[in-house]
């Protein structure tokens, strides 16, 4: 049965109890419902909730992937002894993934602008990077070494230190 008619033969069992017992179903029901602006249908508190959610969901994401990708810059300028084609890898990978974060919502572009959202994904990629090279915290610099066009730049590979 598809969504449209199970929707169809149950229309009086739809609440904002539905939000916690079938979130698809109540998704399906509020597309429905603003398709067709029954607008006294539509699960407003809720709605509002989940687009909110989306929006934090949408920068936790470029935050991660800005995350790792420190991590890797990072661990390629201090351990140049241990490079693998997999960093190489994981490094464009991140590159691309922001890129694509950025492509499909440029206003996301402002928290790339913004110092101290950069400095908190900053801090957690240099712990990460303290644990993956068991170097010393000591070893990496307390503030993000690349401006942010060097961090995006594929071109840019960071200049190896010796440790």
């Amino acid at each position: 049965m598809t969504d449209a008619k199970w929707q169809q033969k149950n229309k009086g069992a739809f609440d904002t109890a539905l939000h916690d017992r079938d979130f698809h179903l109540w998704t399906q029901h509020q597309i429905a419902c603003l398709q067709k602006e029954q607008w006294a249908e539509v699960d407003v508190e809720n709605l509002v909730e989940e687009l909110a959610d989306l929006s934090r969901s949408e920068q936790k994401e470029l935050g991660s992937y800005l995350k790792v990708l420190l991590m890797h810059l990072l661990k390629w300028q201090y351990q140049s002894e241990r490079h693998t084609k997999s960093w190489t890898i994981a490094i464009a990978n991140c590159r691309d993934s922001i890129q694509d974060c950025l492509e499909d919502s440029p206003s996301l572009q402002r928290f790339l602008e913004e110092a101290g959202w950069v400095a908190k994904y900053y801090r957690r990629a240099r712990r990460d990077a303290v644990k993956e090279t068991e170097l010393s915290a000591d070893t990496f610099p307390t503030v993000c070494p690349y401006t942010m066009a060097q961090i995006l730049d594929s071109q840019f590979w960071p200049k190896t230190i010796e440790c």
